[in-house]
């Protein structure tokens, strides 16, 4: 057992090490051990915890070492007491059944029934003490400003708010961040980085191809009705009912209501639910939800001790085999596999008709053409403390360099989680004649519209994807999924820059990309029940066959509660209440949430795998940048380019012209494209 905790501890943090040797020192190993043993945590959760004390501290490239470790190790400490106290503290307000009285304010209020009804301005020449020292108030003949205040960012009407710095953050200056260029994680090393051509090509070398009915997403939000959302949910259940029987081979009589009592052995197709709304998922509180048509839309509790691997989360379509004898709950004795999409493929004259356009010039040789070069990130593009976007800047520089063939950006762009933008403490755009009348539409075209107009200017043949997110606070289609920008409104150049939808799948040349802005990593990571050998595989491995297993976008339902979600960076309002008033403030909690996932039901089917499975799927997420072949797809989270106070990552693919023998051209047969066998990427530090 203890091997095992070490080969894992081992492959999980010798990443953050400085040694050269593969492996950990032995009493940092310790300290590690350590605290697996103390706060009872797996090596997962251990190294989850350290990507969040890295962020905490504003440095990615925070080293592991003793010092570090030890460090760290207080730092868990000092959060669990944090919550023991939180936790003892709720309930002990639980208990409380009557008021608290108020404290006398003067001899002449003892029981504070004039609070709020006589003003507080003393008589004349009364005294105050204020730090044990005697004042004397003067006197305001004013009219009096009003006592209570709101003291937090959702108040209305606002005050002067100002982003609120949080305990050892420090400052973060972007162009003096270390590190910048290094490769983090890479796939296929071996395939060299070709090098920027002489001149530029004369024209872009990609096709691209929407995969994707972009206009089904332009509905209208906010009108979902409760018997279409049913009605969605019933059908996914059913489809997969008939996949399953397809694939497997089965006979109607092999199905069955696992809610009925039978001693006989059924298959039963549902979706995998919890028996509370609160609280966290397990495997004690774990249920299967039937459609109405074959389990009529009723949940039973699932029995999983026969069962000795499984990964399960809220929303997940199954197909399961066992037993209801008693009628109080569903023994599993087997999980069945559920089909995959088929691979995607292209004949070999369309791949000869892809690769001729990878020729910079009509000159060129044929036989030594230059690979793709795409460029992935993901936001935010600026950091907490200020929007001058700079990291998005260098970004588009090194497209520039490498001359990039295409570069996916996806949201958000403005963040409506941003301190700035939440509060408003942002200069107007100079080309805003009436400044009464800005918006962040404005705000928009100032800092991504004309940066990407001149970008444009430099490398006119690169293709540029804009992928919006629910938490763009200029984009009125805040539903996923999730409607394009109106390039117009937005005054983005019309050529070479396509504002696609959330989520999207297209085509560049023979290349089957699928993106989303969901941050589908971390919310299956969050919810989901690991047994067996199952948890011998990464969460990002994890997560990403059950998103493609289940052919969706957003496999989960209902998503992740915002609550659970990191609270956004904290402000602090300072409220104006006139010269020689006393200002007073509110230490009540702000009520401020994270943006969440704005799900639309009605419209869950727009999230979902099409025809075949996609070459690459882009997934972002907080977690720390990573690439994985799962079911030969190219699994790619480009990170995010900015976190709060410090640089990010994004994604560079390299991707080599498709080979087709001579006995697959001579057979004529679609050819698998194998992207991940011929596609470099690397996760770069910005």
């Amino acid at each position: 057992m203890d091997d095992e905790i070490t080969e894992q501890l081992t492959e999980r943090f010798t990443r953050y090490c400085s040694t050269k040797d593969n492996g950990i020192p032995e009493p940092i190993l310790g300290e590690l051990k350590s605290m697996l043993r103390l706060y009872e945590v797996s090596p997962e959760e251990l190294d989850f915890k350290w990507q969040a004390y890295s962020m905490k501290m504003g440095a990615e490239e925070t080293q592991l070492d003793l010092k570090t470790a030890r460090i760290f190790k207080s730092n868990l400490q000092d959060t669990l007491e944090r919550e023991s106290r939180a936790k003892a503290q709720a309930r002990g307000n639980t208990k409380r059944t009557g008021p608290v009285p108020r404290a006398a304010k003067a001899a002449d209020d003892v029981f504070g029934m004039l609070d709020g009804v006589m003003p507080d301005t003393p008589r004349h020449g009364a005294v105050s003490s204020v730090n044990g020292s005697t004042v004397k108030r003067k006197s305001h003949f004013d009219t009096p400003s009003g006592k209570a205040s709101k003291s937090h960012e959702m108040s209305s009407p606002g005050g002067a708010l100002t982003p609120k710095a949080e305990n050892g953050s420090g400052t973060f200056d972007f162009a003096s961040r270390e590190h910048a260029g290094d490769i983090s994680e890479q796939l296929n090393g071996q395939i060299p980085l070709p090098e920027a051509p002489d001149e530029p090509p004369a024209e872009p070398r990609l096709k691209l191809k929407a995969n994707t009915d972009m206009s089904k997403f332009s509905y209208k939000t906010m009108a979902m009705k409760l018997s279409e959302a049913s009605e969605v949910l019933d059908d996914r259940i059913d489809e997969f009912r008939q996949l399953v029987q397809d694939h497997h081979k089965l006979d109607d009589s092999a199905f069955g209501n696992p809610t009925v009592q039978s001693t006989s052995e059924i298959i039963a197709i549902g979706r995998i639910a919890s028996d509370s709304s609160g609280g966290r998922f397990n495997a004690k509180s774990i249920v299967l939800e039937g459609s109405r048509r074959w389990g009529s839309g009723r949940r039973v509790p699932l029995n999983l001790d026969t069962i000795t691997s499984y990964n399960f989360f809220p929303g997940q379509i199954v197909a399961l085999r066992g037993t209801n004898a008693s009628g109080d709950f569903f023994t599993v004795t087997e999980t069945l596999s559920l089909p995959l999409l088929n691979q995607p493929a292209s004949i070999p004259s369309e791949l000869d008709v892809h690769n001729s356009r990878l020729l910079d010039t009509p000159e060129s040789d044929p036989s030594n053409l230059r690979p793709l070069t795409v460029l992935i990130a993901a936001g935010p593009y600026t950091t907490d403390l200020n929007l001058d976007f700079s990291p998005l800047q260098t970004l588009l520089d090194n497209a520039v360099s490498s001359s990039a063939d295409a570069l996916i950006l996806v949201g958000p762009f403005l963040d409506a989680e941003h301190p700035l933008i939440r509060t408003g403490d942002f200069d107007v755009p100079p080309h805003v004649s009436n400044p009464d009348h800005a918006t962040l539409t404005d705000l928009f075209r100032h800092h991504i519209s004309f940066t990407l107009q001149k970008f444009n200017q430099r490398l006119p043949t690169c293709h540029v994807i804009l992928v919006p997110s629910p938490r763009d606070a200029h984009h009125k289609h805040a539903a996923w999924p999730q409607d394009k920008f109106n390039k117009k409104e937005l005054g983005l150049p019309p050529k070479q820059i396509q504002c696609v939808t959330n989520p999207m799948t297209l085509s560049m040349n023979e290349i089957i990309m699928s993106m989303s802005s969901l941050d589908v990593l971390d919310m299956l990571r969050r919810e989901e029940i690991v047994s067996g050998k199952t948890r011998a595989t990464t969460v990002y491995e994890r997560g990403a066959r059950n998103v493609i297993e289940q052919r969706s976008f957003l496999p989960m339902f209902p998503p992740t509660a915002r609550e659970k979600f990191a609270a956004p960076a904290s402000v602090e309002e300072k409220v104006f209440v006139g010269e020689g008033a006393e200002e007073e403030t509110d230490e009540a909690p702000s009520p401020f949430l994270p943006i969440g996932t704005l799900l639309d039901t009605s419209y869950l089917k727009l999230g979902e795998m099409l025809n075949v499975r996609p070459d690459v799927l882009i997934t972002p997420s907080v977690l720390q940048g990573c690439v994985k072949v799962v079911e030969s797809v190219l699994v790619i989270n480009p990170g995010t380019l900015c976190k709060k106070r410090a640089a990010g990552t994004y994604a560079r693919m390299i991707v080599n012209p498709a080979s087709v023998s001579e006995e697959e051209r001579a057979q004529g047969h679609a050819v698998a494209h194998k992207l991940w066998e011929r596609a470099r990427v690397d996760i770069v530090k910005i």
